[in-house]
């Protein structure tokens, strides 16, 4: 079992353990106004449940709460703000946590209550969205659903019980906001951790472009659906952004030259993805808010035994990763144990995590990261022993053998019970790149649209993809189990033409999102909601 000290000097977050239980909560701040952007969602308060359907606010949330049972109380408070950050290969305007990017790790542990406060100091309102938790409905974060956006210069209390461990993240669920700095990772540990380690490392990835040549994700979206902004459904008309090039652009112009009325998107494909492997074309991308010209250095002894908890944080692109000279054990996906295997590289979409164990060995490695389909790639370092400084070469483990989820399977532990299905729910993912008409059964996303579950029901989620693109499949509340006793995932990628069923047991009543987590994607209308009817 790895020592309790190691986590307090490895990867301290910000919390802070208080004492005490804690009962009812309730948002503070006590106003909240419009989003007079246009990218915040729906403004005013959280838009008004259909009488059959359980509100997020309703008492059946707190009653499956109270079932959790308040834990010893974790408290945190988060600032969003605007911001300078260093890349290190440049500096540049942006928004974040704390004035870093990633923000801070947030570590709780499973059974404890974590009572976050998000400050609000950026110029738009936003929200916090706590990706891969099952929790309590109405802390979910969705504007206009679960909560109403938090106005510029207020707060908000989150409050819930943290149960499954694992590796998870937060980021806003408010335009495009998540394509800046606003993520972070969010630790739940295991009191009886079974894994033996010496060292934990947590690795984000990201695809940057905020505050490079006059771009912003804002401007990029509204290039893309030619100058339509539709954050949850409202569409706040024409842009003087001119449209983009939607049959693959041109070659990615510099940096420096880069303005936001060229085009958005690159000719990025990939075999493994099955084709289009994404639209945006980013100058830099990151592991721990670092490009590679001045990457993050992970220090270790040979034989060590790593954790390494990998999170894909970013907005268009999917990312094979492999450390150079090594194998890894893959341990867990999305927080839940998996039947341990070992690999050469990984691929993950965005949302996606992963948990590996590696041995170290002696010598000075890249861990690597290429962004899928974009000719383009950032590392971070794992030095044991050598020289401070070398030029490392493409790792031949990004080659190698290749995991995803779809190879993987659930460790028994976590296995759902054999069941046939209750209620199917058949989901089609419609639209094109040349339109950017992104949609569920051709319906591009509507606050008011309910697909119905019942609490107690075993459901099944058929996604069929009818575009030529791949897509991140994300589930709010929910883990689910792939095909065959496959991994539980609250995340999966669905390739082009392609088909997967999914299941989960429906015991968290609310509103919950189901949507594409490519921003832009979700962002011009391909997300729903999963409603609990009473």
């Amino acid at each position: 079992m790895h020592e309790p000290s190691r986590r307090a000097v490895l990867g301290a977050g910000i919390a802070v353990a208080g004492g005490g239980l804690l009962g009812a909560c309730s948002p503070s701040g006590g106003e909240y106004g419009m989003d007079n952007s246009g990218l915040g969602g729906n403004a005013g308060p959280a838009a008004a449940t259909p009488s059959e359907y359980i509100s997020p606010h309703g008492p059946e949330v707190r009653d499956r709460e109270d079932r959790r049972g308040p834990g010893p109380v974790r408290r945190v408070q988060l600032t969003a703000t605007a911001t300078t950050l260093d890349l290190g290969a440049r500096k540049v305007t942006s928004w974040a946590y704390e004035d870093q990017v990633p923000g801070q790790a947030i570590r709780v542990t499973a059974g404890e209550t974590l009572a976050l406060t998000l400050v609000n100091q950026l110029p738009q309102p936003t929200t916090l969205h706590w990706h891969g938790i099952r929790l309590r409905n109405d802390m979910d974060g969705v504007p206009g659903i679960t909560q109403p956006p938090i106005k510029t210069g207020a707060a908000f209390d989150y409050l819930f019980t943290a149960v499954n461990p694992g590796t998870y993240w937060v980021h806003p669920h408010t335009g495009v906001q998540v394509d800046r700095g606003l993520y972070a990772p969010l630790i739940i540990e295991d009191p009886k951790e079974p894994l033996k380690y010496d060292k934990e490392w947590i690795v984000v990835l990201d695809d940057w472009l905020d505050g490079v040549g006059g771009r912003t994700p804002d401007k990029v979206l509204r290039q893309l659906n030619g100058g339509r902004t539709m954050a949850h459904g409202v569409e706040t008309g024409a842009s003087s952004m001119p449209l983009m090039s939607r049959h693959g652009g041109t070659a990615s112009p510099s940096p420096t030259s880069l303005a936001p009325s060229r085009p958005a998107a690159a000719a990025a494909t990939s075999e493994l993805l099955g084709g289009e492997a994404g639209h945006v074309t980013y100058p830099y991308y990151l592991i721990n808010g670092r490009t590679p010209d001045s990457p993050q250095v992970f220090r270790a002894k040979r034989g060590d035994r790593i954790r390494i908890r990998i999170i894909n944080a970013g907005g268009d692109t999917a990312f094979r990763v492999a450390l150079g000279g090594h194998k890894m054990t893959v341990t867990h996906t999305d927080g839940y144990p998996v039947r341990h295997t070992t690999t050469d590289a990984l691929l993950l979409g965005m949302g996606e995590r992963y948990d590996v164990l590696v041995t170290a060995k002696s010598g000075v490695f890249p861990l690597a990261a290429l962004a899928e389909g974009k000719k383009r790639s950032t590392l971070a370092v794992l030095h044991t022993s050598g020289k401070k400084s070398i030029k490392f070469k493409r790792p031949k483990e990004l080659d190698g053998k290749l995991v995803w989820a779809a190879q993987l399977k659930a460790a028994e532990s976590v296995r759902l019970e054999p069941r046939p299905p209750d209620r199917t729910i058949r989901l089609r993912l419609t639209g094109s790149m040349r339109k950017f008409d992104w949609a569920i059964n051709g319906r591009p996303y509507d606050p008011t649209q309910r697909y119905p579950v019942r609490a107690g029901e075993r459901v099944r989620l058929t996604f069929i993809n009818g575009t030529p693109m791949w897509h991140p499949v994300h589930v709010h509340g929910h883990t689910y189990e792939l095909p065959d006793g496959g991994a539980r995932k609250d995340t999966t990628i669905l390739l082009p033409h392609r088909k997967v069923s999914v299941d989960f047991d429906a015991d968290n009543p609310g509103l919950w999102m189901l949507h594409c987590h490519n921003v832009y994607h979700s962002e011009s209308g391909m997300m729903t909601i999963l409603g609990y009817q009473k």
